[in-house]
């Protein structure tokens, strides 16, 4: 298939580790040009060192800390020249929902909510005038069925939905694509994390855990960041160019709704 994506800018965030990371790579395997977006300068410049180099690609990074908004408005003022904006940030902490703080909610839709606004604004006009966008926004499958003690994720995943079918309707006639990818259990160090929790939960160990949790899926395994990464690949290219305002689960068919 012929993606189309050859000299195309692309800014993904959250491209140190897991899924925006493979994102990168496999969007770089495509002769797309790749700024990775993250706060540590040194694990940047590793994954600067990986990304696949054509000869005729431009390949760098921008340091930001999404908690500063007023940083990532200055970064993105200047550096605006995006085909493909993959927005991705790291989930808020596990818990009951009832147990949250107002700042852990206020803090969450900030990084999660608002940085998505101001960057999409930004790159938006870049977008208009190539008459190509590609807007993909990594979430979750909350967005379609709750997770048990991920209260404050549950709520802002949901934000993110409907802040991009929104935008999905009134960037289409540009020629601009928004989309939202819904990973599964995928091999991460979120995942770890998670299972180390529902393992201490449950007084059990984290590698019975993680067994359990792969019989939740009907794929029987953890989905690799790779697999996700080549759905966003898909919905950046020319050959999704009708597909827009959808929410794409990767989840090796765990969730049960429609």
């Amino acid at each position: 298939m012929e993606l189309g994506l050859q000299n195309k800018n692309a800014l993904v965030c959250g491209s140190t580790q897991g899924i925006g990371r493979a994102t990168a790579i496999s969007l770089a395997k495509e002769g797309v040009n790749i700024t990775l977006m993250a706060r540590n300068e040194k694990a940047l410049q590793e994954v600067l060192n990986d990304l696949p180099q054509n000869g005729n690609q431009h390949h760098g990074y921008l340091v930001a800390d999404f908690s500063d908004l007023d940083q990532i408005k200055n970064i993105i003022s200047t550096n605006n020249s995006f085909h493909i904006l993959i927005n991705n940030t790291g989930g808020p902490k596990s818990g009951a929902i009832i147990d949250a703080s107002v700042e852990e909610f206020s803090a969450a839709f900030q990084m999660h909510v608002l940085v998505n606004q101001i960057l999409s604004q930004a790159v938006v006009p870049f977008m208009k005038k190539e008459c190509f966008g590609r807007i993909i926004n990594i979430i979750s499958t909350s967005v379609k069925e709750p997770i048990p003690g991920l209260g404050v994720s549950n709520t802002i995943r949901n934000a993110v939905a409907n802040w991009s079918k929104t935008m999905a309707a009134e960037l289409a006639e540009f020629g601009i694509t928004m989309n939202n990818v819904l990973p599964g259990f995928t091999d991460t160090a979120r995942l770890d994390q998670i299972i180390k929790i529902k393992a201490t939960a449950a007084n059990t160990s984290i590698e019975k855990m993680s067994e359990i949790m792969k019989n939740y899926v009907p794929a029987k395994r953890f989905a690799k960041p790779e697999e996700t990464a080549a759905a966003v690949v898909f919905l950046a290219s020319n050959s999704a160019s009708y597909i827009t305002g959808v929410n794409l689960p990767v989840d090796g068919g765990r969730t049960k709704s429609l």
